[in-house]
């Protein structure tokens, strides 16, 4: 049976640097989760195209893109696409959607 080396650190010693901050000390804020589009339709249920379609009509909002084009959108598009479905269960149209959400008509 071979000895076990040690790394020269105690383990107690990496412990404590995993502990959370106390009184006095600071965490990094953690950037907001941005979302791909393929994610928003697989957790939302609605469609590439209809996603598509809501941010061209201003309906919804990009938050930004990849380096590679894809399409970016913060959690918040959850909850918008919730009350555009909520909405469209009401048989409103998408113009009345996008006048009662507050988006100017084009």
């Amino acid at each position: 049976m071979r000895a076990r080396r040690s790394s020269g650190r105690s383990g107690s010693r990496q412990r404590s640097q995993r502990r959370p901050p106390g009184p006095g000390r600071t965490r990094r804020p953690i950037p907001p989760k941005l979302y791909r589009i393929s994610e928003i339709v697989q957790y939302s249920g609605v469609s590439r195209q209809t996603i598509h379609n809501y941010v061209t009509m201003g309906l919804l909002t990009e938050a930004g893109r990849t380096p590679g084009g894809h399409r970016l959108f913060e959690e918040s598009a959850f909850l918008r696409l919730d009350q555009i479905q909520e909405l469209k269960a009401r048989n409103l149209s998408l113009r009345e959607i996008r006048r009662i959400l507050g988006q100017p008509d084009g």
